[in-house]
């Protein structure tokens, strides 16, 4: 599955954050994101930007020290937000498999892969009813713009978390808007 692009938004009505993943064959995933859910994802996907990321070993193969890594990731994300296409709005897929309601993730997995890319399963667990799953790969600069798209959600979204942005903060307070517009990546 070829990603085209990415959405991601905080939904106050429903108080959950709605990911929306646009592919290349015109498909549509749709999937709610809880604040129980980005406790345990957040922290995890930022340790393996770090630890597993692009620049984790050097030109010999040595690993890099922590700090090391921890410059290099963020030395990634500002060339990402350079070259990022974050206006472009988001084109709906013709067909959406996880149906017309967006999936409730209750579970969600990440496996770190060779290059930096990271492959993310979510699921919905429903008791015994069969249940959505839905998995995709992501290269390292859809690992940045996943991230920097989550990062101005969590701020809009107020939920105080220990590692989310304060609503008032520079990725909020960029936007002029009294309504904040949706941001996608492409």
């Amino acid at each position: 599955m070829s990603i085209r692009q990415l959405s991601v938004t905080y939904q106050a009505q429903q108080d959950r954050i709605l990911l929306r993943v646009a592919t290349a064959d015109s498909r549509e995933m749709r999937l709610w994101l809880t604040r129980r859910l980005l406790r345990g994802l957040w922290p995890l996907l930022r340790r393996t930007q770090v630890e597993h990321g692009p620049d984790a070993t050097t030109p010999r193969g040595a690993v890099a020290t922590p700090e090391a890594r921890q410059m290099l990731a963020q030395a990634r994300r500002q060339a990402f937000l350079q070259r990022a296409d974050l206006e472009t709005p988001f084109q709906e897929g013709a067909s959406r498999p996880l149906g017309e309601e967006p999936m409730l993730a209750a579970e969600v997995g990440v496996t770190p892969l060779a290059e930096g890319r990271l492959r993310l399963g979510f699921s919905e667990s429903r008791g015994s009813a069969p249940h959505r799953a839905f998995e995709m790969e992501l290269d390292p600069s859809l690992v940045q713009g996943l991230m920097h798209l989550l990062e101005q959600a969590l701020g809009q979204s107020q939920w105080q978390l220990p590692f989310a942005p304060a609503a008032d903060a520079p990725a909020a307070a960029a936007e002029d808007e009294p309504q904040a517009r949706p941001r996608y990546l492409n």
